[in-house]
Parts: C-alpha cells; structure tokens; sequence
C-alpha cells in the first residue's frame, strides 16, 4: 500500500514532465563534459570562473591530504576544528571586508543554521517571494511568523516592517536570485532594516567571487557596510570547491557557534578542503581575466539572442533565464538541445512559478565565444522549428 502510493506519486510525476533524473558525468566538472560516452558544453554548472578542476586547486587538494588527512574526525566544537578550518575562516571574513567568518558544510545548512538560531517564536521574519527553498525552509523551521513580500517590492517591504512589533526582526533575501539571475537592491535593503532596527541576511551564493572587486561578493559590488548585515557565501559555485560561510559581526558568529544547530551537531568538512580554498579564494583575487572574460561571455550571449516568442529575463549575472513556459516544451527544448551536444537544464514547478518553466543557461568562464555562438545558433533554431 506504502509503496503502490509513492508509486502512484512518481508515475504522476513522469506524466506531467517533471520527473527528474541524474546525469552521470564521466571526469572532471568543466566546461566540456563527458555523458555516457559524448562530450558535451554544459551551460549546467555554477562553476562561474572555471576553477573546478584547475590545476593549482588540485594540486592543493593533494597536499591538504597530505598534511592534514581525509576527515575532520568530529564537530567544530569538539575536536574537528582544524589549523585549515581556523586560517579560512580568518581569510573568508577578510576577503568580503566583515569582522569574523564561520565555516558550514553547504549553504542550506548555513542558512538553516543562521536563522534558526537567531529567530524564535515571537520573533518575526521577512522573506523575497523568490528566495532559494533554503531560507524558505529555515524561516519555517525557526517558527517565527513569516511575511513574504513581492519579489523586489522594496515599498511592501517597508510596510511589513514599519507594522512589526516584534522584539527581533529578520530580513532575508538571495543576493543574486538563482533562477533568475537578477540582483536584489541591497543598498534599499540596508537602509530599511537600519530604519527598521532589523538584521539582514543575504544569501550570495552566486555573487561570491563573481560580483565586485577581486571578486567580493554583493557587498563589495554594491560597496555598502552595516553591522546588520548577515553574510552567506558558498565555496562550492565560483570558489570552485565545496562549502559555505557565513560573515558578520564578532557577537552574530559567536552567538552562531553557540546555537546554530546544523554548525553544532555536525561533522566538520575535511580540511583538505578547506587547505584548497585558501588557495582559491588567491586565484579568485588574483586571476581577474576571468571574471572580465565572464563579463565578455555574458554581453555576447545578450548581444546575439534574438527572441520571438521565448523571453529572456533581464541578468547582468552568469545566470541567463529563458522563459519557455510550459512544461513539456521546456523539456523538449532541454532534450533537443542536448542531441546538438549542448546541456541545458530545464527548470520547472516547483522549482520556479506555475507557467514559467525555463531553460537556465549557467555561463562560466570556462566557455570558449565559440561555444556561445553554438548555443545561440542551436536556440534560434529551435525557437522557429518548436
């Protein structure tokens, strides 16, 4: 009976068109991947600036292994803090410009980690309507009272809070929205939560090592500074590796070491990681060709699509949205794409909004003007033909 329900479910699913399956891929993450046998150029990853699978990180990767063995061992706050762990986090908090950093396995458990430990019952909590399942799933589990606002709507936003009574006040917002590659308006953001008395939490999961300069994340693009302000980023997007932090003032990581549960009750990452991402977030700083040919690859992408029907959301990021709309069209386009050797993932409900199913082309600077011409071409063509 248990079995036939969930059978029943998944069968649902697959009628629908939003079954989802797993690629296998054969080798190394790049920009040119191998599927079952096939090369492909995949506009799949988050592997914004290419450092995946460079050279130096692996060969960091090698030594860390050396030095400091495959795992942690323990929690953070018992014995599986190491030498590598504490020099990240001391580097992280200086490269985006804030006082003190804190390491996380991922970026949901960062976020889950933060709110939770911050916000309580009779605390209240404002949320973007496009905000990642993440903080969506941390604003339910913190049980606060949740109000979302109109994605950007900066003047519903200032309503919410001028109407709150609550003692603490969480304003919670991606920085770079992932399925839509747009920016939120942090500067407003800022000034409503300092006109509010409330903490901003940014989620830069994708702005980290991309955005501003040397690659500093929404903060430094936008070049604002307030003590309310929460920092996330991951380490496993532009940084190429893997992981989350989470930056902000001396008493936010220190209250976070004491009641952020998902940084408590967990095994810390091996620090062989976090020995590679010291010399990441070097090549992040120092290779600014690659953020500057990302830019070039962006503005060419833009340049040459020419639309009929399908509509591209406006992005200044790696993250290009192309509305289809439907679903089973969307998952067609995905498929024939992938015949012309070109990988695209088809986003769908519930994922992104009913009636907004899209393709979501990741551009990294690991792609070639060649392969973007390719991927353009292949999107005029299947918009005349489908």
């Amino acid at each position: 009976m248990l079995l036939s329900h969930l059978r029943d479910q998944l069968q649902r699913l697959e009628v629908e068109g939003l079954l989802r399956h797993r690629r296998i891929v054969e080798g190394s993450q790049d920009a040119h991947v191998k599927i079952d046998g096939r090369r492909l150029v995949s506009f799949c990853s988050n592997d914004y600036l290419g450092l995946a699978s460079h050279p130096v990180l692996v060969a960091a990767a090698r030594e860390g292994a050396e030095r400091h063995g495959v795992g942690a061992g323990a929690s953070h706050l018992v014995i599986g803090h190491n030498l590598a762990h504490h020099q990240l986090e001391k580097k992280l908090a200086d490269f985006v410009g804030l006082p003190q950093a804190l390491l996380f396995s991922t970026g949901y458990m960062a976020n889950l980690g933060v709110v939770t430990a911050l916000a309580a019952r009779d605390d209240e909590l404002f949320a973007d309507k496009l905000n990642h399942a993440s903080l969506n799933d941390a604003a339910l589990l913190s049980r606060a009272k949740l109000r979302r606002y109109p994605h950007l709507d900066m003047q519903e936003l200032g309503k919410q809070l001028a109407a709150s009574q609550a003692r603490t006040k969480i304003v919670l917002s991606d920085a770079v929205f992932s399925m839509d590659g747009d920016l939120a308006p942090v500067p407003e953001l800022v000034a409503l939560c300092e006109r509010h008395n409330s903490w901003l939490l940014l989620d830069d999961a994708h702005g980290f090592g991309v955005l501003g300069q040397e690659g500093g994340g929404v903060l430094s693009h936008f070049n604002v500074h307030s003590p309310r302000i929460i920092y996330m980023g991951t380490l496993g997007k532009a940084a190429g590796v893997f992981g989350a932090f989470v930056a902000g003032e001396k008493e936010i990581i220190q209250t976070l070491i004491q009641r952020s549960r998902t940084y408590i009750y967990t095994t810390a990452t091996p620090p062989l990681l976090a020995h590679t991402l010291l010399k990441s977030l070097d090549l992040i700083r120092t290779e600014s060709d690659r953020r500057l040919r990302l830019a070039e690859l962006i503005a060419l992408f833009k340049n040459r699509l020419r639309l009929g029907h399908w509509r591209l959301l406006p992005s200044q990021t790696p993250i290009q949205a192309l509305i289809i709309g439907e679903v089973r069209a969307t998952v067609e386009i995905s498929s024939a794409l992938a015949d012309e050797g070109i990988l695209v993932p088809a986003i769908r409900p519930p994922t992104v909004p009913q009636g907004t199913a899209r393709l979501r082309i990741s551009l990294s600077a690991g792609h070639t003007a060649e392969d973007v011409e390719r991927l353009v071409n292949a999107l005029h063509k299947l918009e005349q033909k489908i």
